[in-house]
């Protein structure tokens, strides 16, 4: 009989925060500043999607706003009141609301909180390999390749 490689029970709050991207392009790093990220799913070995505890500061962005090609998303609000920002406009959310992100629709979408509060979620996503990003309101594009997003401009130029 093998020992368990994997824990069968995390307190979350005990997990480290994910540091900021260091792939992501310097230009935009400032602007993700005043999130911050527990990633849980990777300590019980999970490898097919991501699922992470997220917190927003007041004044925070989840991400830029973006749209996946293959990786669906999902989040579910624990606490807080972020303002939702897709291509339809904006829409609050609030404690016991969740949203979900098709990939290949194109509709681009990110978490603002305008509040004076935190703002606590769960945001869960598959890691499809070979899916792209597109940034419609930034000059960045990201494709995912060997675990990693890359960035690039629009124009396919490095950062």
């Amino acid at each position: 009989m093998s020992s368990k490689p994997w824990p069968v029970a995390i307190e979350a709050a005990t997990l480290p925060l994910r540091p900021v991207p260091t792939n992501a392009p310097k230009p935009f790093l400032e602007r993700i500043r005043g999130r911050e990220k527990q990633v849980l799913g990777d300590p019980f070995g999970i490898s097919n999607f991501g699922v992470n505890l997220t917190r927003l500061k007041p004044g925070a962005v989840s991400a830029l706003r973006h749209a996946h090609a293959k990786q669906d998303e999902f989040i579910y609000v624990l606490e807080g009141t972020p303002t939702l920002v897709t291509d339809a406009g904006e829409t609050p959310l609030k404690a016991g609301v969740c949203a979900g992100f098709k990939a290949g629709t194109g509709d681009a979408h990110h978490l603002v909180n305008r509040s004076t509060a935190d703002v606590l979620f769960i945001e869960v996503g598959d890691r499809s390999a070979g899916d792209a990003v597109t940034y419609p309101d930034d000059d960045v594009q990201a494709v995912y390749v060997d675990g990693k997003f890359r960035y690039a401009r629009k124009d396919g130029t490095p950062y």
